[in-house]
């Protein structure tokens, strides 16, 4: 089944790579952006809408739910819009946890709330499988264990998997409602050998997961009909250290 799905975020690494893997798997693509990188003129080439949207700028939110409403159809939601601050940022405190909450909680609960009916009406056309239309919210594994240098950005993200209980309660059975919450998924290329040692060290499993382990998951939430508020960790056991 062709799907048409809304990802938030889809300049670089996760969002990219889920845009480029759905459109090749025939689904529609709709996707916002930030930053304009050259990925994101790749993504329009191959077929995807892609929308700027900066979540932080007034009035932004409310335009985007406004345009993907003009789309008749829209069955998926996967919310990958994320930031990345620290606690030490060169900011004030409260502009720091604004930020995360804004774009890993407000946003997403706009966006939910705007586009609810598009999901729903959606999901009635699938009367062989109710629960048809999906969001998703991409966390942290950091939600479920704090953070030491970036507590708004943990706090944000703990919050936005809450949302993920009160949707998947408030949306059923028509929509199903999950979250996934990686740990670390791919190095970027600056980082040094040092740091990727310690950084796999702290898994049980100690490998760079890579961007197909968030497809196949997206793949099993997709056509899954019977699971919903729900976190899935990916996160190679960093739990059981």
């Amino acid at each position: 089944m062709s799907r048409t799905v809304l990802i938030t975020g889809i300049g670089k690494r996760i969002g990219f790579s889920l845009a480029k893997y759905l459109l090749a798997k025939g689904h529609k693509v709709i996707g916002t952006y930030r930053t304009h990188y050259s990925s994101v003129e790749q993504l329009a080439k191959l077929g995807a809408t892609v929308i700027p949207c900066d979540f932080c700028q007034e009035g932004a939110i409310d335009a985007l739910i406004e345009q993907v409403s003009q789309h008749t159809q829209l069955d998926t939601i996967i919310h990958n819009a994320s930031d990345w601050l620290p606690d030490n940022a060169d900011m004030p405190p409260q502009q720091i946890m604004q930020r995360m909450m804004q774009v890993h909680v407000n946003a997403p609960y706009q966006i939910n709330l705007g586009l609810s009916e598009l999901l729903q009406a959606n999901a009635k056309l699938h009367d062989d499988c109710i629960g048809a239309s999906n969001i998703i919210h991409i966390t942290d594994y950091v939600a479920e264990k704090g953070s030491k240098k970036h507590i708004a950005y943990a706090a944000s993200k703990a919050a936005l998997h809450n949302l993920t209980l009160s949707f998947a309660t408030s949306l059923a059975p028509a929509v199903k409602v999950n979250s996934i919450a990686p740990a670390m998924i791919l190095f970027n290329e600056s980082d040094d050998d040092a740091y990727k040692s310690k950084t796999l060290a702290k898994a049980i499993l100690p490998k760079e997961a890579g961007n197909s382990e968030i497809h196949s998951l997206v793949e099993y939430l997709l056509s899954s009909h019977y699971v919903t508020g729900r976190s899935f960790a990916v996160d190679g056991g960093r739990h059981l250290k």
